[in-house]
This record gives structure tokens, sequence and C-alpha cells, in this order.
């Protein structure tokens, strides 16, 4: 097939794009290459899927119309997988205007391109914090999801429902995932596990916020991007629907304070904590039920934490890190 991924130096978007080139998919990757963290990791990423794969990469921002509509106009996408967007929770509470560029005008553009250009398939990374508060455990896709507690849950959900409302005028075959927290090797620095490693073998304090009261469905990037391949593969496959929406977690919740665990023994390190009250945006428990991928597309995620982590932190001791 021939594909593009947006977002294509990203955690997710260059290990799918890693995959997809070495099975022999034609692939395209774009992505603007912002500062919101280390371009130095982005880069990294993107010369080890070189190392092993054939693609294309373009740096073009998804909100530029015209850019986007010349590279859809000299390619003829069948998949398109947008994993661009402006990632974080706190960091929408700071910065929200990004949030409106990439995830809201960026993603408008993706749509846009996709009607006109013929596109078969519309995979879009969407979120577990859509869920938000919600008290009900494990969270299934049918769940209402009414009450996004950040921004940048607030904008996945309006992906989705403009996807829809794409799929139900223009019959654009769209599929969001809500992905639960990710975590392996080339993670982003931004999220726990890389800020937990750094502090860990440095000596200083980890912030452990709720007092280490805290949940996360942690799935390892492998089973994300087997999951998201899944979807892919379903593009030539006769389907009921439209529009879809699949949960990708692991579906074994951890507790923080077990994760933290895991990490020190696979450091060879302690950690020293400082508690601190929950963040604003931040959710107690995070907890998909993966039936509805494991049925419908064979879905079942194989990596347990121990795993994870200790491949995690190997390559985190590497010389691989570029950040290390």
């Amino acid at each position: 097939m021939n594909i593009l991924i947006t977002g294509a130096a990203g955690f997710i978007g260059s290990s799918l794009l890693k995959k997809l080139a070495e099975r022999g998919d034609k692939v395209v990757g774009v992505d603007n290459l912002n500062n919101y963290y280390d371009p130095r990791l982005k880069l990294a990423r993107l010369a080890e899927c070189k190392a092993s794969a054939d693609f294309e990469f373009l740096c073009l921002d998804i909100a530029d119309r015209d850019a986007m509509e010349s590279l859809f106009d000299s390619h003829h996408f069948d998949v398109v997988v947008n994993l661009a967007a402006q990632a974080g929770v706190r960091y929408s509470i700071e910065k929200p205007y990004a949030y409106q560029h990439s995830n809201l005008d960026g993603f408008l553009c993706i749509l846009e391109q996709c009607r006109h250009h013929g596109v078969q398939h519309l995979i879009f990374a969407s979120s577990s914090s859509v869920y938000g508060q919600d008290s009900k455990v494990p969270f299934r896709e049918e769940d209402t999801v009414d009450s996004p507690v950040s921004l940048y849950a607030a904008t996945k959900k309006t992906d989705e429902l403009m996807a829809y409302t794409y799929s139900h005028l223009y019959g654009l075959r769209t599929t969001g995932l809500r992905y639960f927290t990710v975590y392996g090797p080339w993670g982003r620095p931004d999220m726990a596990p890389m800020l937990f490693a750094k502090a860990i073998m440095k000596g200083d304090e980890i912030k452990v916020f709720n007092n280490g009261d805290m949940a996360r469905d942690f799935t390892f990037i492998d089973d994300i991007v087997a999951g998201t391949m899944h979807v892919i593969d379903s593009t030539n496959k006769p389907y009921k629907n439209q529009y879809r929406i699949y949960n990708i977690g692991c579906g074994h919740p951890v507790k923080l304070m077990n994760f933290i665990g895991e990490l020190e023994q696979a450091l060879g390190r302690k950690a020293k904590m400082r508690f601190l009250p929950m963040q604003p945006g931040d959710v107690y428990i995070t907890y998909a039920d993966t039936t509805r991928l494991q049925q419908e597309m064979g879905y079942k995620p194989s990596i347990s934490l121990h795993e994870g982590i200790g491949r995690f932190a190997e390559w985190y001791l590497s010389d691989k890190n570029p950040l290390r």
C-alpha cells in the first residue's frame, strides 16, 4: 500500500514508519520537527529508521494547506495515518494556541486532502484522555466522553467529531485510535519513563503526583504499532462502518509506585521521590477495554511491563539514546 504517516519523527510515528517500510509498503513520512522537545531525539529516530528501511521523508507542517495539497497532488495515498499533533496534557494549559494549530487546523487540513484525493482510509490518533475523570473502569469506546479535563483532551475529542462528520457527509472511511499511555525505547522525554529514568540516573528527585496514588494502562510501543498495523491492514477488507473508534491499550493498569519499582530494578538504582498533589488536567486512572479491537482486528497485547521496562532501560542506557 501507499501510506502517508504524519508525525513521522514522533515516538509512535517513527516506530510505525519503520515497521511498514521494512515489510515493503511505500511510505512517505512528514513531520515539522518542532522544538516542543529536543529535536535531536526526532532526528535520531529517523536515522534509526533509515538504517534498515527505505522511505521518503519531508519536513512539513500539516496545517500548511498549500504544502499539503502539493503533497497529496504528487502522491496517490491509499491510507493516511495522522499521528501529527501537539502532545502533552500539562503543556496545553500553558500554550493553548499550539493545540488549535496542530490538532484542529492541521487535522481539518488532513480531512480535506483525504476527501479531495480519494484516500481509502484515514486512521488518526485520538487519546485515552478523552475519557476524562470517568469513574467507571475499564473505559469502553461507547462510554460518554463529554467531560474532558484538559484542552489536549478536548482537541482529541473534537478530532473524533470532525472525522465522524466527514465520514457521514462524504463517505470517507475514518478510524480513530484511543492510545493509552505508551512507553518504550525512543519514547518522549516529557513523559514519565524518560523523566524518571533521567532523574534516577542523575540522583535527582522524581515528582510523584497525587502522592503516588495513580494508575496507568502502560502499553509497550510494539503493541501500539501492532494494533495500528492491524487497522491499516483492514483497509481492503469488507467493513460495516465508515467511522470507527478503538481503544489500544494493554488492558492491565499498573499503579504508579509499582511502575517506579520496575524502573528502579531495571536501572539498578533507587529513586528519590518528592510526593505532590494531583496536577490540573491529570486523571487518577486509565484502563482500556480492548475487546472491540481484539474481536474485530485480532489485536492482543503481548509485552509484559517487566519485559517492556527492561527493554526501555537497556535502550536508555545505550549509545542509541541521544539524550542520555
